[in-house]
């Protein structure tokens, strides 16, 4: 059964996603209006967040806070402080795309050590607390058992207009278009994330994410049997500038190969004028 911890993380994502799902279906609507619904979908964003914070709050009170539109707050409690984001896909909201969710994680001196991924269409929970496993809903979650490349499938995200890492992320799709028997992008971390602990996707990698994209999925993944780390193998930390997950037989072959995209590009990429853009350099550093 849920911790009180849990507990506490589900009943404010639920009470955040009622207004979500009904905030979706006029975005739905306003999608024929000339104004279009972005102002709409940032006042939905901001009204689930404000949501999220007064019901974690209520029940943790001296717990700090790190939320995508309001920044840092620090509690009474410095050794802990939720990690929220309340509408993880928002372009997939925007656009009328059913695909979206509910991050919530909490951090423990420094260390994740409880996530709550909510997708409030399908009424998926996927929770997960340090030590004590993985599930969806009541169901105990396992990460897939695969174990050849040619075999998995895996999620990414795509860097889009105005951030950096274009090349990068090129270098490493390329590799695993060869490799693998596919590749998804979704347009939610924390859901891909979710995915890949659920067995749906055998693997995950992005360069780049914010930390509250990330800290409630490295806890699922985790206690689902997975591993994630970054690009170079060390623990993924929720400010890092890559992660990679996997089940625990395709982890390594996963990460090498991306490595490989990116020391193949790097050598292209001296034999050629350089681009004006390039990745971020500790990307490829490692």
């Amino acid at each position: 059964m849920p911790s009180a911890t849990i507990n506490v993380m589900e009943a404010a994502a639920r009470k955040a996603a009622r207004g979500l799902i009904r905030d979706f279906g006029e975005v739905e609507n306003l999608q024929v209006s000339r104004k279009g619904p972005a102002d709409f979908v940032t006042e939905a964003d901001r009204r689930a967040e404000r949501i999220l914070r007064a019901e974690l709050t209520k029940a943790r009170p001296e717990f700090g806070f790190l939320m995508e539109e309001s920044g840092a707050t620090e509690g009474e409690d410095t050794r802990r402080r939720w990690i929220v984001d309340p509408l993880d896909g928002t372009t997939n909201f925007l656009h009328g795309i059913p695909h979206f969710a509910i991050s919530i994680g909490l951090e423990e001196d420094g260390a994740m050590v409880a996530g709550v991924v909510y997708e409030p269409l399908r009424d998926e929970l996927f929770w997960a607390e340090k030590g004590v496993g993985c599930y969806l809903n009541r169901r105990r979650l396992r990460v897939s058992s695969r174990r050849r490349m040619s075999d998995a499938v895996l999620a990414t995200g795509i860097p889009f207009k105005g951030r950096a890492g274009k090349h990068a992320f090129l270098a490493t799709v390329e590799t695993a278009i060869d490799n693998t028997a596919g590749i998804r992008r979704l347009g939610s971390a924390a859901l891909d994330l979710a995915y890949v602990a659920a067995g749906r996707y055998d693997g995950f990698w992005e360069f780049g994410l914010s930390p509250w994209d990330v800290a409630a999925g490295i806890v699922l993944v985790r206690e689902a049997g997975g591993f994630v780390t970054d690009i170079s193998g060390r623990p993924a930390a929720i400010d890092g500038a890559s992660i990679v997950a996997a089940n625990d037989r395709l982890h390594a072959p996963v990460r090498q190969m991306l490595r490989d995209g990116l020391e193949e590009s790097d050598g292209d990429n001296a034999r050629k004028p350089r681009l004006r853009e390039t990745a971020a350099p500790d990307i490829r550093a490692q």
